[in-house]
């Protein structure tokens, strides 16, 4: 009985989080999604979302957002599966891990100077001939830097998942004549497939809201629900359309969530 009570005292502060951060600020979105630019009750915001601008827009973040998870995913899952297989693969992990410690806008503001037109990556072309070219402000400078931002999430899941494998499993596919490429499609990744789905889904899911980037590094080029977001909230003050694209995109998150949940495996 006495446990009981101590385990119900211990969820009290984190039921309090989750009712002040989670979901007080989901009802206060949904209850400002609800009014217009003027202030009056209105579901003109819901009809204005599924104009072609807004669904052009949302598809736009999903390409992108794809984008960025798949190229994270095929630079990771070797990645991954090479520090496996190294002496010091906790100190290796610790260096891929440690560049996402720094602050996000400092790294944006680094990667202006790299990809500038007086920075290093012009500075490069030149060297082998190619010439200065605009780098910056372009499709390739925003996916380029948000899957450098995001991939040390998708190794760790990727990681520990290979890491937590069981040898015998991949012995007894070589013992039974599976070549090296059968092993890793029959054994090796669909037993893994719990972290590749853990680290899309902390890739994908924040992806889809990027807005900094694509300011800093894309010059506006690239518009996604973030951004309109962005826009709708400090610039032309409509808090109630930037309210309902916000709800959407919280929707299409929890979705996300679902499909690439994860069980637990019998191993």
């Amino acid at each position: 009985m006495e446990n009981k009570r101590t385990r119900g005292l211990y969820r009290i502060p984190y039921l309090l989080w989750i009712l002040l951060f989670v979901i007080v600020p989901i009802l206060l979105v949904l209850y400002y999604s609800f009014f217009d630019i003027e202030g009056n009750f209105s579901f003109i915001n819901y009809q204005k979302f599924f104009t072609p601008v807004y669904l052009k827009m949302t598809l736009s973040s999903f390409w992108y957002a794809f984008l960025i998870t798949a190229i994270s995913l095929l630079v990771a899952y070797p990645t991954a599966y090479l520090l496996t297989k190294t002496r010091h693969k906790q100190l290796w992990l610790l260096l891929i891990i440690v560049p996402s410690w720094i602050n996000l806008l400092l790294k944006a503001y680094a990667f202006i100077g790299i990809f500038g037109t007086y920075g290093a990556a012009n500075s490069f072309l030149k060297i082998i001939g190619i010439g200065s070219r605009q780098i910056l402000f372009t499709d390739f400078s925003f996916v380029f830097v948000s899957v450098y931002i995001f991939i040390p999430f998708m190794i760790l899941p990727i990681f520990n998942a290979l890491n937590e494998l069981n040898p015998t499993f991949i012995d007894a596919a070589s013992d039974l004549g599976a070549s090296k490429w059968t092993t890793f499609r029959r054994v090796i990744f669909p037993l893994t497939i719990d972290g590749v789905k853990s680290g899309c889904q902390v890739t994908f899911i924040p992806a889809l809201s990027l807005f900094m980037l694509t300011r800093l590094i894309a010059g506006n080029r690239v518009i996604t629900l973030g951004t309109s977001i962005e826009q709708h909230f400090l610039v032309t003050q409509d808090w109630g359309m930037g309210s309902t694209i916000a709800v959407f995109l919280i929707i299409i998150m929890v979705l996300i969530m679902v499909v690439t949940g994860t069980g637990k495996r019998g191993v």
